[in-house]
């Protein structure tokens, strides 16, 4: 561990690539994504939360998880992930996010107060420690933008926390998130001060697009493991078998279609970029919207590997459609911020999942299989990559062109 003379910033020999820290780090959010799909999958199988309930409590769970892990990589690509005070701070962020992760399934019952106090004082209480550690380097003002927004969103996640009622709780958690990502994305603008985003002096692209590449393979992993622990649960029927490899197939084409050309030139795209911290930021949205479509997808994976021929209710619709559509309608935007166009394969993959959902939720739909449901959306993705590859063909090589 070493000191940096410059106040904690990178500097041109800090290492690009991720720490074995920051790796360690992404393992807590492994075990939280597994809990954020089991709630899901209990609340599509057993009903007593009901699913719009549950996705809805699962999504503000989510969401509070990403912003730590967001506010994280983002000070980790500005300031030196070697000195000793920034590794204090991931080391907080370790233990505050575990204890989070284990109160997630019952995050709105019992555990909320846990979640809620837990969640406050991690995002506080490592901007006063980085504050008063640092000295405030090296930037002062930066750690009052931050805390002024966290203060003012603490009282509704601990006063939702506290509360009994689930839907009280819902509200005062919703409007917590609201300001949260409100302060995220406007640079926390503070009185005064006005707004900066973190990283605007100067930011490691490679380590930040190494980051959110390594943490939507990690979304992936974890799709993976529900799919295996799916498989191996069941009774390796012939369509549950089917299933097993229809799932598989389609985590790989999930994979295909978010690293074929955007996903893997991100870092360039931030150094080429007008305005580098805008884009990076917009970056963790994009990647956001992917993530949690990948969870949303792999509790899909389950429902039709358990039960490939069994009646399709209209909610599983949700998960085995809607997984994949919000997977795209992330990578679409992050393809427009890396390229400033969006392909014309991936606007047809959103309308027919689209079109889909919305004609498998009507009273007349055709009475579908949740195997054969699975399988069209399998298919979607293929024709994705199937159009991906010929215009790879066709084409010259693209550079990035981010619009800002």
């Amino acid at each position: 561990m070493r000191n940096t003379p410059d106040g904690l910033l990178r500097s041109e020999t800090t290492r690009q690539r991720a720490t074995f820290l920051e790796l360690f780090l992404d393992l807590v959010f492994v075990f939280a994504l597994t809990r954020i799909s089991a709630r899901l999958i209990t609340d599509f199988t057993d009903g007593q939360r009901g699913v719009y309930a549950g996705l809805g409590q699962a999504l503000l769970l989510f969401l509070a998880l990403w912003a730590v892990w967001s506010v994280t990589v983002w000070s980790t690509s500005w300031l030196d992930p070697d000195n000793s005070i920034v590794q204090a701070v991931i080391i907080m962020t370790l233990v505050g996010s575990m204890t989070m992760a284990v109160a997630v399934p019952d995050g709105f019952g019992a555990r909320a107060s846990l979640f809620a106090i837990t969640l406050v004082t991690l995002q506080i209480g490592r901007v006063v420690f980085f504050r008063v550690v640092g000295h405030g380097r090296p930037d002062p003002q930066q750690s009052i933008r931050i805390l002024f927004w966290f203060g003012v969103s603490a009282p509704f996640w601990i006063v939702g926390g506290l509360v009994g009622d689930g839907r009280a709780r819902g509200a005062l958690w919703t409007l917590a998130v609201l300001i949260d990502y409100t302060g995220l994305f406007l640079g926390w603008p503070t009185p005064r001060l006005g707004a900066r985003r973190l990283g605007v002096q100067t930011i490691a692209a490679e380590h930040l697009a190494e980051r959110y590449q390594q943490f939507l393979l990690i979304a992936l992993g974890e799709a993976i493991f529900v799919i295996g622990l799916a498989f191996s649960g069941s009774a390796f029927h012939t369509d549950q078998t089917g299933g097993f490899v229809l799932a598989l197939a389609s985590t790989v084409l999930l994979w295909r279609i978010y690293f074929h050309v955007a996903g893997g030139m991100l870092g360039t795209a931030v150094d080429r970029s007008r305005n580098p911290a805008r884009l990076a930021t917009d970056m963790a949205f994009a990647h956001m919207a992917m993530i949690a479509g990948i969870v949303l997808t792999g509790v899909g994976f389950e429902l039709f590997i358990t039960e490939p021929r069994g009646h399709l209710p209209p909610t599983w619709v949700i998960a085995i459609f809607g997984g994949p559509a919000l997977f795209l309608a992330g990578r679409s935007t992050l393809e427009y911020q890396v390229f400033g166009r969006v392909s014309r394969s991936r606007i047809a993959g959103l309308l027919t999942l689209g079109l889909l959902t919305l004609g498998l939720l009507t009273p007349a739909a055709p009475h579908l299989r949740p195997l054969t449901a699975g399988a069209f959306a399998a298919v979607v993705l293929l024709g994705i990559v199937a159009a991906d590859t010929r215009r790879s063909r066709r084409q010259p090589p693209e550079t990035p062109a981010p619009p800002y």
